[in-house]
């Protein structure tokens, strides 16, 4: 018994347009209609807030897309110019020994007499290389009577100091530092007084 109501109950539900018992077919056929526009208008609103998700999700992704470029850009430009600033540097780097050297030169010269227009000229070599490596951003590490800084000096030995006022401060000046464009490229080497 149970058995045949419930098949019953399964052809009415698979069969849309069968009328029910107590309707008249024309009835049953005219709410079915109906209910078939509210699913095909449900069907739209569903497919429309599917084409609206995704134009979103799509809007999204360009905009993520747009910024990463827009970012690579930003960085490729910032690092082809710190390269730029930077890309002398080696050689630079070499080229400090030799401004030791002539420094050094400079200051025997001038204990010798009569030497004076070989003084002058090896003064103007001197000079005109310094200016070229001002031009490309080098510069000289100030150290003597400064405050010890570890960011730009190098402690090679400890004194003690003369004074209280001597005291944390840079004394004697072992070898130059150099800077080339605010980036330290030689420690300032130093004495310093405790």
């Amino acid at each position: 018994m149970k058995l045949k109501k419930e098949k019953e109950k399964e052809t009415k539900t698979t069969e849309p347009n069968a009328a029910p018992d107590n309707v008249s077919a024309t009835a049953a056929e005219t709410g079915n209609e109906t209910v078939k526009g509210n699913d095909d208008a449900g069907q739209v609103l569903s497919a429309e807030a599917e084409l609206k998700q995704k134009i979103d999700e799509v809007n999204d992704k360009y905009l993520r897309l747009y910024s990463e470029f827009d970012n690579y850009r930003k960085r490729t430009i910032k690092e082809k110019v710190e390269l730029s600033k930077t890309a002398s540097e080696e050689i630079i780097t070499s080229l400090l020994p030799v401004i030791d050297d002539m420094e050094r030169a400079l200051k025997s010269l001038d204990e010798f007499e009569g030497h004076e227009s070989q003084k002058e000229g090896f003064q103007l070599i001197f000079s005109k290389l310094k200016n070229i490596l001002t031009a490309k951003g080098l510069t000289e590490i100030k150290a003597a009577g400064e405050s010890f800084n570890v960011d730009i000096h190098e402690a090679v030995a400890h004194f003690p100091a003369p004074d209280e006022e001597s005291k944390n401060k840079v004394i004697d000046e072992v070898q130059k530092g150099y800077m080339l464009n605010d980036k330290v490229i030689r420690f300032a080497k130093v004495v310093v007084g405790i």
